[in-house]
């Protein structure tokens, strides 16, 4: 069986950018296979989507771009020019911060923080989204008492949500009003913060009415909290084709249950549990189905109704109360704006029959936290005449688990040594999270792709400076 296609959703740059072949030939002698290319202007486009919703719903705002998501100059640059703030969560990322040319007020630290993180947080006179209680009585106990610490508490336990390892319980907020209140010469509550692991809308209404009953005990014990910090979650578009990723979805677990070819490596479920002729759960790679822009869930969760407050939309009632709406997006601002491209080495046949295409580069290099990315990588070759044919792709690890893709993939022929093989919106986590220099494999070079009078012009992810400089 020749696999269903999963096509990738491509931003019209990109997709100019990869029909000059020669071109993309040409950035793989002059930086090497493989190569990282971020695009700073789709950073910047997607930015200008989310401004439009916020302006739109008339909504007092601040965006933090949520430097984890990748360690781009050129994004951080990018955003730091648009006047945008930064949502930094470790010293490498506050540093990266301070050199892009943010200003310490538009820089917000998040995550756990050790004491050392919380020193240099405050030599950088940064706004603290505190965690937890044994770091407000830290920084309580570092903060020198001119100049009070700005801070958000960050809760956790909403009902209906899912347990997480991060933020402040609801039970004991209360200890931390008394802790704010006991050192305000030395904190400054600004406001409130959550993060879910989700992009439901339903959940982040919920969190925003328990967030709304916190910040009016806060003004009962006299403290003025003004900031309602909501996190990021919104989700990316991936495929072009949700009609495709339906059908792969199907005879991938058709396979898993034997009553198709396989279509998967070796025992990988992929999430699934196969048990009594079924397959139950979900996929690891779900999130590859969604085609909701983040704009649009953005808009949606400000014209949500929010509970207690006569029916009126979320965005309106942050306005009447005159609170300003923090978000942290990392993946909704780098969404499309980056792709990977590699070699082929050489095509084999295994003793199983499978076809593996394999690559130089690894899996950790285009995959966030080793889950399965389930869209299709381009393969740029000329074919003349199509004969479909399912393959792994295989990574240049001497390990077992580097297939780069586990399950088969669709292409139009078979490779050829020295073709390209592009992989999509890889931006967000992907080239980073879990990147290595395992077996001593140089970490691939990253490369900014600018568009300019009608031209694409490479250069040095640091070396690029936003604004034609």
């Amino acid at each position: 069986m020749i696999p269903p296609a999963v096509p990738a959703a491509l931003h019209p740059l990109v997709a100019a950018f990869l029909t000059d072949r020669d071109g993309v030939r040409a950035a793989l002698r002059r930086y090497g296979s493989p190569v990282h290319l971020v695009f700073p202007q789709i950073f910047a486009a997607n930015l200008t989507a989310l401004r439009a919703v916020l302006d739109a719903a008339a909504v007092r705002h601040r965006i933090c771009y949520a430097h984890k998501v990748n360690r781009s100059a050129a994004f951080a640059r990018t955003a730091a020019h648009t006047g945008i703030a930064v949502d930094v969560a470790s010293a490498g990322e506050l540093r990266s911060a301070l050199s892009a040319g943010f200003p310490a007020d538009r820089i917000e630290v998040t995550g756990p923080k050790g004491a050392t993180m919380l020193r240099a947080t405050l030599a950088a006179a940064a706004t603290v989204n505190v965690d937890n209680l044994w770091e407000l009585t830290t920084l309580a106990e570092l903060a020198p008492p001119e100049s009070a610490v700005p801070v958000l508490l960050r809760v956790s336990g909403f009902s209906g949500s899912a347990p997480s390892r991060f933020g402040i319980d609801l039970a004991d907020v209360a200890t931390a009003l008394e802790l704010l209140v006991r050192h305000r010469d030395r904190l400054r509550l600004l406001g409130f913060a959550f993060h879910l692991d989700t992009a439901a809308t339903a959940e982040r209404v919920n969190a925003v009415g328990d967030c709304l009953e916190l910040i009016e005990r806060a003004y009962a014990h006299g403290l003025a909290p003004s900031v309602l910090d909501i996190g990021g979650g919104l989700r990316q578009v991936f495929t072009a084709d949700a009609g495709g990723y339906d059908a792969y979805d199907h005879a991938l677990r058709a396979g898993l249950l034997g009553r198709g070819p396989a279509l998967h490596w070796g025992n990988n479920t992929f999430g699934y549990h196969v048990a009594e002729g079924t397959v139950h759960g979900g996929p690891v790679f779900h999130k590859y189905a969604n085609t909701e822009p983040a704009a649009e869930i953005l808009a949606e969760l400000l014209a949500a109704p929010l509970p207690g407050h006569g029916g009126r939309a979320l965005g309106a009632v942050l306005t009447d109360n005159l609170l300003d709406l923090w978000l942290e997006p990392g993946k909704a601002l780098v969404d499309h704006a980056g792709i990977t491209v590699a070699q082929v080495e050489f095509v084999k046949h295994a003793g199983n029959g499978a076809r593996l295409v394999h690559l130089d580069l690894s899996r950790d290099t285009v995959t966030a936290a080793d889950q399965e990315v389930l869209i299709d990588p381009i393969v740029l070759a000329e074919v003349s005449e199509p004969r479909p044919v399912g393959v792994y792709f295989a990574g240049h690890l001497c390990l077992e688990r580097d297939l780069i893709t586990q399950r088969q993939v669709r292409v139009a022929a078979l490779p050829s040594p020295g073709d390209p093989v592009v992989f999509p919106n890889t931006a967000a986590y992907h080239t980073d999270l879990s990147a290595a220099q395992a077996a001593m494999h140089p970490t691939p070079a990253k490369v900014a792709v600018l568009h300019r009078a009608g031209q694409f012009v490479l250069c040095p992810d640091l070396d690029y400076l936003p604004g034609g400089r």
